[in-house]
């Protein structure tokens, strides 16, 4: 076992890390885990505490899932790689598709194109979108929208529809083409407007008027998550999906729904689409699909989209997509294991109620600290404290107040996450009420130190 004393003094100075500065990194060096087990990590000091961020939203089942172990070891014995490019294919990749068709049915979804991970799925959905409008004569739908806050991914097509700023201005110009529409954000709309009903009539309104302003005619699809995540927990209200898929339906615009995060129970429901009560044309699946031990991902495709596809005479249905690993025996074994175990342990309901008691146990918070402006959530395990210095004016909490949080909730007992000048809590799907109670313990600790 590498010396922990190298560990430290190495750490940040040879890598970079996503979604951070390098020299952020160097100057504050970030915790060492060495160790995971059921619902709680272990750093290099030996300090053990439970994730509240689940590794990165996809840890649903825990660091100790030996069943999904058992399939990655068994398939690394038996065929550790090999391509599902024209021509071939593997025995795992075959079972799992016919899993997923199964599993994603009550959604309108019967086709798989696997990937390496969330990224990825966000950007063939966004090249098949372009491609069923090309194929059906309709090549001029190229555009896309999207909502501000949204957050998907970091390749090109990804960043262009994403909706926050920190993802696209040092990497501008992205794709022409894509624009945005004020998302279901009751804390903070231009509207200014408080109730979430009147709130996701008026988003609907906007949709609608950019795309008659672009011209239905030229927009491929639009795409969305269920609950903005990454974007700060925003779930909208009940009737805003159905309108997003009203509309789309409308003016011929396929539908992605984005469900790197929320499809496999993290909403309480199986899927975020199926959490609202809507089917979409295609939708972005990862993260959890593997219990995150494994690179992995699925696009998920309806049949008016397959159609298509598989019915072209053309030519123009040859899919010019792919990655050396999609299909990854390996990923596809992992895969096959991690569903079977999340249905068995059928975790969307303890998500669900373990989410109402992690909410509740949050708005008891805000009662005591006047650093929580918001709180968002209450759909399952995702929930969002939003950090203001006044309640008054909203004006956001500064970063050595979010540090602050972090740390010292960490130091009492829990790994939560800051995004810009939100904590997030997305905790494994299989937390008991006891793990619940200790993340509210450390919050309320990181809130009082602050």
């Amino acid at each position: 076992m590498t010396d922990s004393n190298f560990l430290k003094e190495r750490n940040a100075k040879d890598i970079w890390h996503p979604m951070a500065h390098p020299a952020d990194s160097i100057a504050n060096p970030p915790e060492i885990i060495t160790k995971g087990e059921g619902v709680t990590i272990t750093d290099v000091d030996g300090r053990t505490v439970v994730d509240a961020v689940g590794g990165l939203w996809n840890v649903n089942l825990g660091y100790s899932c030996q069943p999904v172990k058992d399939a990655i070891a068994a398939q690394l014995q038996a065929l550790p790689y090999y391509s599902i490019f024209r021509g071939t294919t593997n025995d795992q990749v075959i079972e799992l598709g016919a899993m997923l068709a199964d599993f994603f049915k009550e959604d309108g979804l019967t086709r798989a194109f696997y990937t390496s991970g969330g990224s990825d799925s966000v950007e063939v959905s966004l090249r098949l979108a372009r491609q069923y409008h090309k194929i059906r004569g309709e090549g001029g739908r190229v555009k896309f929208l999207s909502l501000k806050k949204g957050y998907h991914g970091t390749h090109t097509l990804g960043a262009s529809v994403n909706g926050n700023a920190n993802f696209r201005t040092q990497y501008e110009p992205l794709m022409p083409g894509c624009y945005h529409i004020p998302a279901p954000y009751t804390y903070r709309n231009p509207f200014n407007e408080t109730d979430p009903e009147k709130l996701a009539q008026l988003c609907l309104a906007a949709m609608e008027d950019e795309i008659k302003f672009q011209g239905a005619e030229t927009i491929a699809g639009m795409i969305m998550e269920p609950v903005l995540g990454a974007g700060g927990v925003i779930p909208p209200h009940k009737r805003f999906m159905p309108g997003v898929r009203a509309l789309c339906d409308k003016y011929g615009i396929l539908l992605i729904a984005d469900e790197v995060i929320t499809a496999y129970g993290r909403t309480g429901s199986w899927s975020g689409s199926r959490h609202w009560g809507v089917k979409p044309d295609m939708m972005c699946t990862a993260k959890a699909i593997t219990n995150g031990y494994f690179p992995f991902g699925a696009v998920m495709i309806n049949d008016k989209v397959a159609d298509v596809f598989e019915n072209d005479k053309t030519g123009k249905g040859a899919i010019g997509s792919g990655y050396t690993y999609s299909g990854h025996p390996v990923g596809a074994a992992a895969a096959i294991a991690c569903l079977k175990e999340t249905q068995r342990l059928n975790v969307k309901d303890n998500a669900a109620a373990r989410g109402a008691e992690l909410f509740a146990g949050v708005q008891k918070l805000q009662e005591s600290h006047e650093l929580i402006g918001d709180i968002r959530g209450g759909e399952g395990l995702m929930i969002a404290l939003e950090i203001v210095s006044d309640r008054a004016t909203k004006a956001p909490g500064a970063k050595p107040t979010m540090a602050t949080i972090q740390k010292t909730a960490y130091e009492t007992g829990a790994m939560v996450r800051v995004s810009g000048n939100n904590i997030i809590l997305s905790p494994p799907l299989i937390v008991s009420s006891e793990d619940v109670n200790t993340i509210l313990t450390a919050l309320d600790a990181g809130l009082s130190a602050a």
